[in-house]
């Protein structure tokens, strides 16, 4: 569950201050500035998967200066990598600097000073953040060093795989188990570990475990991003990321299910979705299973079936009953 601390909760005059004292003394010691201290506001929450911990923000516009006397005082001696959900903000470190807008990702070191500037007259700013203990990242610090405040853009790659994740972990992650937020911790390291390889152009020299993680989670963003192709399948998915069909079948080997449940589980969710959809009540049955790629309508209404124990359209009917009796409420 993730702890949430807000501004909302204090009177105004003091926010700003305490919102400084939270973020010096439960993330690192900073100095905090802004030009309307009064009309201060923000939110921060924490979620911990175990090996590292996830945090989102939401604040308005500040500057966050980090000296070397700040970290001899307090440091936590982690990488951060921040995806950008809304606003812009700027980054110095380590000789390079970078401004970033939403979508992107960034990286930087707890252990070396830094400067981190928001524009004011940009709005709210929010960010998910990866908070990674320098020990559980399989590259060596001097690589690491070349992509401190340097911009990756967040929409293509490695890179767009991950902020992907860590978007659903910020919007889902409540709702896991602790034995499964340990599971995403390593699927969280596994990632940002590859994304920064790519970047960097090392990714052969990451372990195998790490590539083969890196791998699953390509195939996954692949099969989500094509589940309306009706020629989506074990060879097209394995043509594209360059192996055989049995290695493929390998990859998902001791995993929860196969590739055909995965691509036939994800298909049904989508068209469960559609179906509930009070904006696409008039669109036929038949077109939203051509939409997310089943081959026909018999098909689709045994395989909803089978997995829903009703018929897509009682479905439908049910669920807008609901709708209906929620509106009259």
């Amino acid at each position: 569950m993730w702890s949430v601390v807000s501004t909302g909760e204090v009177p105004a005059g003091d926010r700003f201050d305490w919102y400084s004292d939270v973020v010096s003394s439960e993330v690192m010691p900073a100095t905090l500035s802004c030009e309307r201290p009064a009309d201060f506001q923000g939110e921060a929450a924490v979620l911990d998967l175990g090996d590292i911990r996830a945090s989102k923000f939401s604040l308005a516009p500040l500057r966050s200066r980090r000296t070397a006397a700040m970290i001899r005082r307090g440091d936590p001696e982690e990488y951060q990598l921040a995806l950008l959900r809304k606003g812009a903000t700027s980054l110095s470190q380590h000789r390079s600097e970078c401004t970033i807008g939403a979508g992107d990702l960034m990286l930087w070191d707890t252990s070396r000073p830094s400067d981190n500037q928001m524009p004011t007259g940009g709005g709210q700013v929010q960010a998910t953040i990866l908070m990674l203990p320098r020990k559980v990242l399989p590259l060596r610090t001097q690589s690491l060093d070349q992509v401190l405040a340097r911009r990756i853009p967040g929409d293509r790659g490695l890179a767009a795989i991950l902020a992907s994740f860590m978007t659903s972990l910020e919007d889902h992650g409540a709702e896991c188990a602790p034995a499964e937020l340990r599971r995403l911790s390593t699927v969280a390291v596994d990632l940002v570990a590859a994304c920064l390889a790519q970047q960097l152009d090392t990714e052969d020299r990451l372990p195998a475990e790490v590539r083969t993680q890196a791998l699953v989670q390509r195939i996954h963003a692949f099969i989500e991003h094509n589940l309306g192709d009706p020629e989506l399948d074990p060879a097209a998915i394995a043509a594209h990321h360059h192996v055989s069909v049995r290695t493929l079948h390998q990859l998902f080997h001791g995993q929860e299910e196969s590739v055909y449940a995965r691509i036939r589980r994800r298909r049904l969710e989508r068209c469960r979705a559609d179906l509930a959809d009070p904006g696409l009540r008039t669109r036929h049955v038949s077109a939203i299973a051509a939409r997310w790629g089943f081959s026909g309508p018999v098909v689709f209404s045994r395989s909803f079936r089978e997995a829903y124990g009703i018929s897509p359209t009682e479905f439908r009917a049910l669920s807008m009953n609901v709708v209906r009796a929620e509106h009259s409420a």
